[in-house]
């Protein structure tokens, strides 16, 4: 997790904690942002780049999308 930014970082580090490693269990980015305790924006933009970068999978649902790590 050398390559990721602080922000990155504590939101992998909640989403594995929430339990969000397999596409079974996935997890809101509210979800997310509650157990992060950041600025829901702030956690909204690292999703967004965490999966750019591949080390989390963006599931798109009929209401809120979810998310899980794919690779730490």
């Amino acid at each position: 997790m050398a390559d990721l930014t602080p922000i990155e970082q504590i939101v992998v580090k909640a989403m594995e904690e929430l339990g969000a490693t397999k596409d079974t269990v996935i997890k809101t980015a509210d979800d997310i942002t509650k157990k992060s305790n950041r600025p829901k924006g702030l956690v909204t933009n690292a999703l967004v780049t965490l999966s750019q970068k591949g080390v989390i999978k963006r599931v798109a649902r009929e209401k809120a999308a979810g998310y899980y790590v794919v690779k730490a």
